[in-house]
């Protein structure tokens, strides 16, 4: 695997090395040993989750607030997306703003997302499977939820916002300044 850093501090793009043959390709997505001696992060990843969803679906920006945040490593096994990450971490140089990255079936990509940080992304394909890592579970009353348009973030998403899809939850996501933020 090839890892990328970013400069966003502990957000890392991976890039993993595919075999390929005749057959198709094989290629490792996770493997603990590699991941800590080129992060310097030691993860332990306890639940795995993975989304089906549609073109113009976009999810997000969600994250876990408190003690129930979640890192995640994200890619996507079919499809294509643009993956989103706000760093809502006060004491961080990239306070605020975004990165925004393409993952696809195509090049593989991952992107680790640290603690404190929503997340988000929009289908470009006619649909995608988006799978993920975290290192905390699920916690419904720890769920939090950005607006995907708010200004103050300006994320372009490449597209016509009318005629998108969303959750009624996103729809009611808070702005930027009133979101729970991360030390």
């Amino acid at each position: 695997m090839e890892f990328t850093s970013t400069d966003f501090p502990g957000l890392w793009i991976i890039d993993p090395v595919r075999f390929g043959d005749e057959r198709g390709y094989f290629c490792e997505t996770f493997r603990k040993d590699e991941f800590r001696a080129a992060t310097g992060l030691d993860v332990d990843f306890v639940q795995d989750n993975e989304s089906l969803s549609r073109r113009g679906v976009l999810r997000g920006l969600h994250y876990q607030a408190g003690d129930a945040a979640q890192g995640k490593l994200v890619r996507v096994s079919e499809g294509r997306v643009l993956d989103v990450a706000v760093d809502l971490r006060v004491s961080s140089p990239t306070f605020g703003r975004h990165i925004a990255v393409e993952l696809s079936q195509e090049n593989g990509r991952q992107m680790y997302i640290p603690r404190g940080f929503a997340h988000g992304f929009l289908v470009l394909s006619e649909r995608a499977r988006f799978q993920y890592k975290v290192d905390n579970v699920y916690c419904p009353s720890a769920e939090r939820c950005i607006c995907f348009d708010d200004p103050q973030v300006g994320i372009d998403w490449g597209v016509d916002l009318d005629g998108l899809i969303f959750s009624e939850k996103d729809l009611r996501g808070v702005s930027f300044a009133e979101a729970e933020k991360f030390q």
